[in-house]
């Protein structure tokens, strides 16, 4: 792992050996491997506890505040169905310099934290960036979190978000033939749920282009860990419990690719959009995304799968060169699709 890397977590090591930290941790621990609501929920509150105040740390970075200053935050809300009558909300972020104009690229993005702790807020700094950087307008998809909402009603959030801004894309600014979606981890796997509901669906042209990043993909963390790389062995029990805490009915579900997007059979997959899988070298789900890539590639879908070499499991989130080269990859990869 990258020397800088190392140095830039040295605050959120430091966190780490604190003992509420490390108690945290420990109650978490022994939740892990419990399957039933009530320790889904108190796993649920441990994991956002832990992880929402580190996520909104990053807020105060003087890049990402001056990008906020850069764009024009707004909010919609999506009414569904679904599950109940809802509203997704999802924020929008305009940089200053596309105010006004009408045919804009879009790029619509479901945050990470595996779909149980984190919200579209958290992750606004650095789609301030993208927005600002790339000349796109940003739709934040605060899409509903497990264990409270479970699988397909969490993807159906984000599907039935993309579906809104393409039908209302001339109201709000937009070029629906210029849309691109993406997702980061957790949200990598709520981007690619999606994607399995427009190929079901054949609404394919939704979108111009797909871009999951670190995604979570399969059950591959129920398999042996002999098996696994150093850092999807050190994540399995804690991605397994994520899994259990997403599915409605895991016996029922276990082979449906809207709980695991990796499950797609080779005729969905066939009509997925044209898609770029993101990833890094020391990442948790490299091994899944790695095989979805290699299916993709198969079936004609896949335009470029890249690893970002020396950076681990939410590396890109902070300043230092391995993150800096994930932005610029992410940011050409939009550029070169939506303008």
């Amino acid at each position: 792992m990258d020397e800088d890397i190392l140095q830039a977590m040295g605050p959120f090591m430091e966190s780490m050996a604190t003992e509420e930290f490390q108690q945290s941790y420990m109650a978490m621990e022994a939740e892990k491997d419990k399957d039933d609501q009530e320790s889904h929920l108190k796993y649920a509150k441990l994991f956002r506890d832990m992880m929402n105040p580190l996520m909104r740390s990053f807020a105060t970075d003087p890049k990402m505040v001056a990008a906020a200053a850069q764009t024009d935050a707004t909010i919609i809300h999506v009414p569904t169905s679904h599950d109940g009558s809802f509203d997704v909300p999802v924020e929008v972020y305009t940089p200053k310099t596309l105010a006004g104009k009408t045919g804009n690229p879009a790029y619509i993005y479901a945050h990470g934290g595996g779909a149980v702790a984190s919200n579209a807020t958290d992750s606004k700094p650095w789609m301030d960036i993208i927005a600002v950087e790339v000349g796109v307008v940003v739709f934040n998809v605060d899409y509903r979190l497990a264990p409270e909402t479970k699988c397909p009603n969490n993807v159906k959030d984000f599907y039935e978000s993309i579906k809104y801004i393409k039908k209302n894309a001339v109201s709000l600014g937009v070029d629906p033939d210029r849309i691109a979606i993406g997702g980061d981890s957790g949200g990598g796997y709520i981007c690619l749920g999606s994607m399995v509901m427009m190929a079901q669906n054949d609404e394919t042209d939704l979108i111009k282009v797909a871009l999951p990043g670190i995604p979570m993909v399969d059950d591959y963390s129920f398999g042996s860990p002999e098996c696994m790389t150093v850092e999807e062995r050190q994540d399995y029990r804690g991605q397994r419990k994520v899994w259990k805490m997403i599915a409605a009915d895991w016996e029922a579900q276990k082979n449906d690719p809207l709980l695991f997007p990796g499950k797609a059979s080779e005729d969905i997959l066939e009509k997925f959009p044209p898609t770029v899988i993101r990833e890094v070298e020391f990442d948790v789900f490299l091994t899944e995304a790695t095989r979805l890539a290699g299916r993709l590639r198969r079936a004609g879908r896949l335009l470029d799968f890249y690893i970002i070499p020396g950076i681990p499991h939410g590396g890109a989130m902070m300043d230092v060169k391995g993150a800096r080269v994930a932005h610029e990859a992410l940011k050409t990869v939009l550029r070169e699709y939506l303008l």
